[in-house]
C-alpha cells in the first residue's frame, strides 16, 4: 500500500510518514508495500474511504460516527458519493456502511508541504462496535514515538508501483525513523521536502517496505496497537500527531 499522509519517499530513506493523532471530542494516495495479508482483529478500528463505491483511501474509527483520515484525501472533495465500510478485510464487501455527512480538515492543513494532514470524517448513521470492529485507541496527547520504535502500518493500497490496489486488507511492520534522519533525508530530494515536528516518519533505508498509493488516511500503530498517526505522504521509495 501506498500513503500520500506523510510516506515520502525519500531518496534514500524508504519511509512512511504520518500526521500525529489530533485530540479531537484522492487518487493520489499511497499503498502497502513488502507487507502481508492482515488478519481478522488485527485492525477493528480500520475503515475504507470510498467514492461511489470505490476504495481510494484509509480512515480509523474513533468513535460510532467518527473517522480520522488524511486531509489530502478529502481536500476538494464534495460530500457526494462520498462513505466508508467497517468491520471486513474486504474493501469491496462484508462489514457494516456508512455515508459521510461532513468534513473537517485540520484548520492549519497545508496542500503544499502536508503538514497537519489529518481530517476528521462524520458519518450519517453511526458504527457500532461489535466482534468485528472496535473503535481506535488513542495515543496521548504530545507523546512522540521514540526513534527505532516498532510500528505496523495497514490499508489496501498498491502493493507495488502499479496502478492495481489490493482487495484484501495488507499490513507492514516498520520502525520509526528519527526526525532529524528523516529531514536530512527529504532534504536530498528534489524539490526538498520539509518534515515538521507534526510528522513523523518510518520506514526501511534500503526501501522494500511501506505504504503506497491507496494507504493515504490510514493506520499507523504502536507495538501496543496505539493509533499514532494517519499516513499522510509516500514517494516512489516510500514509509501523525
Amino acid at each position: 500500500m501506498t500513503t500520500k499522509s506523510i510516506v515520502l519517499g525519500l531518496a534514500a530513506l524508504s519511509v512512511v510518514s504520518g500526521t500525529p493523532v489530533p485530540q479531537w471530542d484522492d487518487t493520489n494516495s499511497p499503498s502497502i508495500v513488502g507487507g502481508v495479508p492482515a488478519s481478522a482483529g488485527d485492525f477493528p478500528f480500520i475503515v475504507s474511504f470510498q467514492k461511489n463505491g470505490g476504495h481510494f483511501c484509509g480512515g480509523s474509527l474513533l468513535n460510532g460516527n467518527t473517522v480520522l483520515t488524511a486531509a489530502h484525501c478529502v481536500d476538494g472533495q464534495s460530500l457526494s458519493g462520498l462513505g466508508v465500510r467497517a468491520g471486513t478485510l474486504n474493501r469491496n464487501s462484508g462489514g457494516v456502511t456508512s455515508q459521510v455527512s461532513a468534513i473537517y480538515m485540520h484548520p492549519n492543513y497545508n496542500r503544499n508541504t502536508f503538514d497537519s494532514d489529518v481530517a476528521i470524517l462524520k458519518l450519517r448513521t453511526s458504527i457500532s462496535q461489535s466482534s468485528t470492529i472496535r473503535y481506535a485507541t488513542l495515543a496521548a496527547s504530545g507523546s512522540d514515538p521514540a526513534a527505532n520504535s516498532a510500528a505496523t502500518v495497514a490499508g489496501w493500497g498498491n502493493t507495488q508501483n502499479s496502478a492495481e490496489s489490493s482487495t484484501t486488507l495488507r499490513k507492514v511492520d516498520v520502525p520509526i525513523i528519527a526526525r532529524s534522519t528523516c529531514a536530512a533525508n527529504y532534504q536530498r530530494d528534489s524539490p526538498p521536502k520539509t518534515v515538521t515536528s507534526n510528522m513523523v516518519c518510518a520506514g526501511y533505508q534500503e526501501g522494500g517496505k511501506d505504504s503506497c498509493q491507496g494507504d493515504s488516511g490510514g493506520p499507523i500503530v504502536n507495538s501496543s496497537g496505539t493509533l499514532i498517526g494517519a499516513i499522510t505522504l509516500a514517494s516512489q521509495k516510500r514509509t501523525i500527531k
